[in-house]
């Protein structure tokens, strides 16, 4: 029996794109070498006292943490908190830097970083995770790890808008009088100084992605596939937030086929179509994607075939290391979309590329999340949700208009297309249009340096990113 290959370490494979990419720059290596190296890393331990779950007992627990600062070509640095057992120094690093490429390709004035809580929240009560967070929180504050002009951290992996508000309320309460502290968190519940649309972000930046993609007829021929979303059969791994998001938009406004969704006590199969609403509704009622009944069910011992299926583009949308050179060899797929971080390694990467797999890579696809946080943060310093100074003037201008054109042809608007035409634009719309106008804007811009130098999508992105903050760094005179 031949025994599997270790995978690489994550912050290793981040290190080997950027590496493969770095030739392609017009950077000296010093500057290349300023720029792939983290900033800053906090690691800390702290005390919480805490119920254990399996004698009700209140105990004292060591929680270990990390904020790592990437980048501070630009501040604030900016990155997501995920809470995971898995949670390691170099996994934190890797997303750090990966977060500032992602700033850069889709033009987010930020430098990267990340934090990490090694907890499984599923072990805590909401109670014990509330204190964890602010005591986590507390720390990023006496040491400067926080702040609307210091570092943003937001959801990830393990967290989501709850956990923001327990970080916002935390850093309020320690800076009293810092009238923009709103901004020292973005992934708020909206009544909590978010935004609409944050959720559904990094999901509806990979759908926005992978149409713009699958919309370009000369790359779909190159992989056997047709032009456009339509009928595409989709494989999603993981049916978190990203996963979901991803989905439900591919299948609601794309009109793909979701095919199948893995998590890790399983998949689910159904060659003519998921029902991703039915499926969302099921795993909200009963906790599993398991509890579906239309279709056919593979247990957690076959969880990772999810990633083997026939299928058209296949989704990753759960944790690094998925796709190895121990499984590379046997995925179908003929477009992988970067969803989550770092699923593919590097060697495994090459596997693909020689055998004309087109990779979406994560730190464009799945750069939604940051934008959208970008216009949180916007929102937070201004003090003023997008769209109240001109939504009324817009729609009046636009009834003015149709009301002329009705007295031109002698007859009055129909009601239903003043209700779809004069409607002035809500907050949700200007996110959704400033969210697709990035996505779109950076595959472009990606796909051209990919065909200027005959590289892949990935090696692309690097150069996009690396030269854009090298660029950064040239104008603050550091490199004279």
């Amino acid at each position: 029996m031949t025994k599997a290959k270790q995978p690489i370490n994550f912050y290793q494979s981040v290190d080997n794109f950027f590496e493969k990419a770095a030739p392609h720059t017009c950077l000296d290596r010093g500057i290349l070498d300023q720029i792939k190296s983290c900033s800053a890393i906090y690691a800390i331990n702290f005390p919480v006292k805490v119920t254990d779950p399996k004698t009700g007992k209140r105990e004292v627990k060591v929680i270990e943490a990390y904020r790592v600062q990437h980048s501070h070509h630009r501040l604030p640095t900016k990155g997501g908190i995920r809470y995971s057992n898995h949670v390691t120094q170099s996994e934190v690093m890797a997303l750090a830097t990966l977060m500032s490429y992602k700033c850069a390709i889709v033009h987010v004035p930020f430098g990267g970083a990340k934090g990490g809580v090694k907890i499984n929240p599923k072990d805590y009560s909401e109670e014990d995770l509330e204190k964890i967070t602010r005591r986590y929180t507390y720390e990023l504050v006496r040491r400067d790890f926080i702040g609307p002009s210091l570092d943003v951290p937001a959801p990830d992996y393990g967290t989501g808008s709850r956990e923001m508000a327990w970080i916002y309320d935390t850093y309020r309460t320690l800076r009293e009088n810092e009238i923009d502290a709103a901004g020292c968190v973005t992934g708020k519940p909206v009544k909590i100084h978010g935004i609409r649309g944050r959720t559904e972000a990094t999901g509806r930046g990979v759908y926005y992605g992978l149409r713009e993609a699958c919309g370009k007829e000369e790359d779909m021929k190159a992989i056997g596939l047709s032009k456009g979303m339509q009928g595409k059969r989709i494989v999603i791994q993981g049916f978190g937030n990203v996963g979901t998001f991803s989905g439900s938009i591919s299948q609601d406004e794309g009109d793909a086929k979701i095919i199948a969704v893995g998590e890790a006590d399983g998949f689910i199969l159904n060659e003519d179509g998921l029902d991703i609403a039915k499926l969302i509704e099921v795993k909200a009622e009963t906790g599993s994607i398991m509890n579906y009944q239309d279709a056919k069910k593979f247990g957690k011992e076959d969880r990772n075939k999810v990633l083997e299926l026939d299928c058209d583009v296949l989704v990753p949308a759960a944790l690094e290391n998925q796709i190895s050179v121990n499984n590379a060899d046997r995925i179908k797929a003929k477009i992988i979309a970067e969803a989550a971080n770092g699923p593919i390694t590097s060697a495994a990467e090459e596997m693909l590329l020689e055998r004309g797999v087109l990779i979406l890579p994560d730190l464009y696809l799945n750069a939604g999340g940051v934008t959208v946080s970008y216009f949180e943060w916007l929102k937070n310093l201004s003090h003023m949700r997008f769209g109240r100074m001109d939504k009324r003037y817009r729609q009046q201008g636009r009834e003015n208009t149709l009301n002329l054109i009705g007295s031109m042809v002698g007859r009055k608007v129909d009601n239903d297309i003043f209700a779809k035409f004069a409607k002035g634009a809500d907050e949700i719309d200007l996110v959704r249009s400033g969210l697709e106008d990035s996505m779109i804007t950076a595959y472009n811009v990606t796909r051209e340096i990919a065909k200027e130098k005959k590289i892949d999508l990935r090696t692309a992105a690097f150069v996009n990113a690396v030269e854009l903050i090298g660029a950064d760094y040239m104008a603050m005179g550091i490199f004279p």
